[in-house]
C-alpha cells in the first residue's frame, strides 16, 4: 500500500517539495502567460495534471463538494499531495500564493510539516490514528472553470488546514472559511520540544484579556468554562454567534491597540488585495462594534477559547482538547464566505436561465 510505504520513508517527499515551494521568491508568479493572474496559474496547474488527475481535482462550480470543508483527518476529493509529481508541485505553489500572504504560506507550510511530529507522538504512543498522520494527505480542488469573466472557486485542505477561495470578476479573492489548527499546539517531547505552532494566535489575546481593567475584564469573560471546540465548527455558511463579549468601543487605547493586533494576524494571512478589502469593511461598518469574547482559564496551560466578532468577520479559537494543547483556529468572512451573495445570486441566476432553457 502506498501510504504504508511512504510512512515508512518518515512522510518527508510531500512535506518537502511543498516547504520549498511555499517559501520560493517568485512564488506568485504566474507560470504560462507570465501576468500573474489567478486564474492563468490554476489554468498553468490544471493542465499539468493527467486526465484521470483533472477529474479528480475539478468539479461544477454549484457543487455540493465546495461547501462540504472539513479541518479532520477524513477522505477527501480532489488531488494529493501525494500524487504529484515535482513539476505538477511547482506549480500548486502559485495557486496558494494567489490566496496567501507570505505569514499565511508560512503557517500553512507548519500545520503540513506539523504531520510529522503528530505522526512521532502517536506511534510512540501507539494510537491507532498514527498511519493517517501524512504530509502527503493535502488535497487541491478546483469549482468551476478558472476565467476572468466568470466566477469560480478553488481549495486547498487536509488536517488542520482548509483553504477555500472564491475568484469573483474584477473583485478581490473572496477568501474564507480559513481553519488553521495545531496538534499539538506546544511539542512535548523529540528534536521540536518547546515548539509552538500558532503561538501568536494565543498569546496576542490573552495579553489582550490581561491588558484589560478587572471590570472590563468581567465583560470580556463570558464563561468560566471553555467551550470544547470552536463553536461554528465546519458550518457551509458563516453566521454571526449572540454578540456578548467586550465591544472594542468600550475599551481603552491599550485594549484597542492590542485588539487591532490579534485582528491583524489573522486577516494578515490573506494576500493584501484581500486584506485591504477585509479591513476596509471592517472600518466602514465600525472598528468599535468589533467584540472580543473570551471563556475558560486565563493563565497558560488553562483549556480556554476566544473570539472576536463584528458586523462583517467572526474569528474563533480554541484551546481545549489533549489538555489544552491542541488549538483550532477559524476565521470566517461573514460577508463573502464561499463568495457571499454575490456568488449565491449568480448561481441562482445560472439555474434559472438554464430551467428556462430546458423547457419546450
Amino acid at each position: 500500500m502506498r501510504i504504508a510505504r511512504i510512512a515508512a520513508m518518515g512522510f518527508e517527499v510531500a512535506a518537502g517539495a511543498l516547504a520549498a515551494l511555499l517559501l520560493a521568491p517568485d512564488a506568485g508568479a504566474a507560470r504560462g502567460d507570465g501576468n500573474g493572474s489567478t486564474e492563468a496559474v490554476a489554468r498553468a496547474f490544471l493542465a499539468s495534471l493527467s486526465s484521470d488527475q483533472q477529474k479528480q481535482a475539478t468539479f461544477a462550480l454549484d457543487s455540493h463538494e465546495r461547501l462540504d470543508w472539513h479541518f479532520v483527518p477524513r477522505d477527501r476529493v480532489g488531488i494529493s499531495l501525494l500524487t504529484l509529481d515535482g513539476e505538477q508541485s511547482e506549480l500548486l505553489g502559485p495557486l496558494l500564493a494567489t490566496a496567501l500572504s507570505p505569514e499565511g504560506l508560512l503557517e500553512a507550510r507548519g500545520v503540513i510539516k506539523h504531520e510529522n511530529v503528530l505522526r512521532r507522538l502517536e506511534t510512540a504512543a501507539g494510537a491507532p490514528m498514527a498511519s493517517r498522520r501524512d504530509p502527503g494527505l493535502y488535497f487541491t480542488s478546483v469549482f468551476g472553470t478558472p476565467s476572468a469573466t466568470a466566477p469560480w472557486a478553488w481549495r486547498f485542505e487536509g488536517h488542520h488546514l482548509s483553504l477555500n477561495v472564491t475568484q469573483l470578476p474584477g473583485q478581490p479573492p473572496a477568501i474564507g472559511p480559513v481553519f488553521i489548527g495545531a496538534n499539538p499546539a506546544r511539542v512535548p517531547s523529540g528534536v521540536e520540544a518547546g515548539f509552538r505552532l500558532l503561538a501568536a494566535e494565543e498569546d496576542l489575546a490573552r495579553e489582550l484579556l490581561k491588558l484589560l481593567p478587572e471590570e472590563r475584564r468581567k465583560v470580556a469573560i463570558i464563561d468560566s468554562t471553555a467551550y470544547p471546540d470552536i463553536l461554528t465548527f465546519n458550518d457551509a455558511k458563516a453566521r454571526p454567534l449572540e454578540l456578548q463579549g467586550l465591544a472594542a468601543a468600550d475599551m481603552n487605547a491599550a485594549g484597542q491597540k492590542q485588539l487591532r493586533r490579534l485582528v491583524e494576524l489573522y486577516v494578515g494571512r490573506l494576500v493584501p488585495a484581500a486584506a485591504k478589502d477585509v479591513w476596509t469593511r471592517l472600518e466602514r461598518a465600525g472598528f468599535g462594534k468589533l467584540r472580543f469574547a473570551w471563556a475558560g482559564g486565563v493563565e497558560s496551560g488553562e483549556k480556554h477559547y476566544y473570539r472576536v466578532q463584528g458586523p462583517t468577520l467572526l474569528i474563533e479559537y480554541d484551546n481545549t482538547q489533549n489538555d489544552a494543547n491542541h488549538i483550532h483556529t477559524v476565521y470566517r468572512d461573514l460577508d463573502r464566505d464561499f463568495g457571499g451573495d454575490v456568488l449565491r445570486a449568480h448561481l441562482a441566476a445560472d439555474h434559472r436561465a438554464n430551467s428556462a432553457l430546458s423547457k419546450p
